[in-house]
């Protein structure tokens, strides 16, 4: 036996049959769908972007005493990071909490499960945040007041912000801690240092002023000469005089605080205790700068991320499409009208369609 095949040609004289029928139902979901459409309220949507920043140039513990400058992010483990925030429940329950929600949606007194879970679902529904293709962060809200989307946008935005820097915070506290500590070390160590320094300077008489060595030098040799030329001439009492100066000037008993002997013997002292207090005092320096901005850095609670674009009310709704929701009904209900009609005329056994030799039955 040969099976029956079938056109969709056919199905007009069934069509034609049920017309008021199918007439009806479609201008019955025309009526309806138009009403539903028209007392569906417009929801608006708030967008706001913004770029996480890098946190090498915003964590004390890792800031350069160079200098350096904020910079953008885009790494991959920045991205996941804000997102994750973003779409943490921690960041929900807040929002919710912050703009009464709870009321905003209808959901019930804040407190009951119920209540809580309807609201957090309403107001995931309505949120969005996702890494679009130029490597920013997109934050979108949904809402049929305009200016309350807007507001929860750029709240959530600072929100985000404000967890990213609190989860270096502690680490902070601590870096900003070990800072202080060595400071307050090198501190101690300058002024023993200084102190050293200054005990040899009174012992040796070393100040290290320019040409010291020079001067000293000079002196012994013009008073050995004069004394020189006071033996030739006889003079008794000048030599005794210039032979006391220049005793004075070669031996540390002699009572002169410049002296051959101490400068000779206290050099080599000097020069050690001179290196030691410029290394720290460059050290010092180094770990004032570093303890100062890291304070700085956390006073100040740096942006973790750079903002683009501030959310701002809508001007045109997002959503319902009004027209595409009437077509899409009237379209449905004509297609299921036709497919119920031709699955009653086949359980009658009324129907023979596309069959050669064969008209429909009636």
């Amino acid at each position: 036996m040969s099976s029956r095949s079938y056109s969709l040609l056919g199905l007009w004289p069934v069509v034609n049959r049920w017309k008021y029928l199918v007439a009806a139902a479609v201008g019955l979901a025309l009526i309806i769908s138009v009403v539903v459409s028209l007392s569906m309220p417009n929801i608006y949507k708030s967008t706001a972007v913004f770029y996480p920043t890098n946190p090498n140039t915003t964590d004390p513990d890792r800031i350069v005493t160079d200098g350096g400058k904020l910079e953008l992010g885009g790494r991959a483990e920045d991205l996941d990071r804000v997102i994750t925030i973003g779409e943490s429940q921690t960041l929900a329950e807040l929002m919710i909490k912050r703009f009464d929600l709870h009321e905003h949606y209808e959901t019930g007194g804040e407190g009951t499960d119920a209540a809580d879970q309807a609201a957090l679902d309403e107001f995931n529904s309505n949120f969005t945040i996702v890494h679009n293709d130029r490597d920013a962060i997109e934050v979108n809200f949904l809402d049929r007041d305009k200016a309350l989307a807007a507001k929860v946008t750029n709240a959530i935005v600072q929100a985000i912000d404000s967890i990213n820097q609190q989860l270096t915070f502690e680490n902070r506290r601590t870096i900003i801690s070990l800072y202080q500590g060595r400071k307050e070390f090198l501190e101690r160590e300058y002024q023993a240092a200084h102190d050293s320094l200054l005990a040899g300077r009174r012992r040796y008489g070393i100040y290290g002023m320019e040409n010291e060595s020079r001067y000293l030098g000079r002196a012994i040799i013009e008073t050995e000469t004069k004394l020189r030329q006071a033996e030739g001439e006889g003079n008794s009492n000048k030599a005794a005089g210039l032979r006391k100066a220049l005793r004075g000037l070669t031996k540390a008993e002699g009572g002169n605080h410049l002296n051959l002997e101490s400068y000779v013997k206290g050099t080599d002292l000097m020069a050690t205790t001179y290196a030691r207090f410029a290394d720290i005092q460059g050290r010092l320096i180094g770990a004032r700068n570093a303890y100062e901005t890291a304070k700085l850095g956390i006073s100040g609670k740096i942006s973790s991320i750079y903002v683009v674009q501030k959310a701002f009310p809508a001007t045109k709704k997002t959503k319902p499409v009004r027209w595409l929701i009437v077509v899409s009904s009237v379209v449905v209900t004509l297609a299921l009208s036709i497919i119920f009609i031709t699955l009653l005329e086949l359980y009658r056994g009324n129907l023979s369609v596309g069959r050669p030799g064969t008209e429909p039955q009636y």
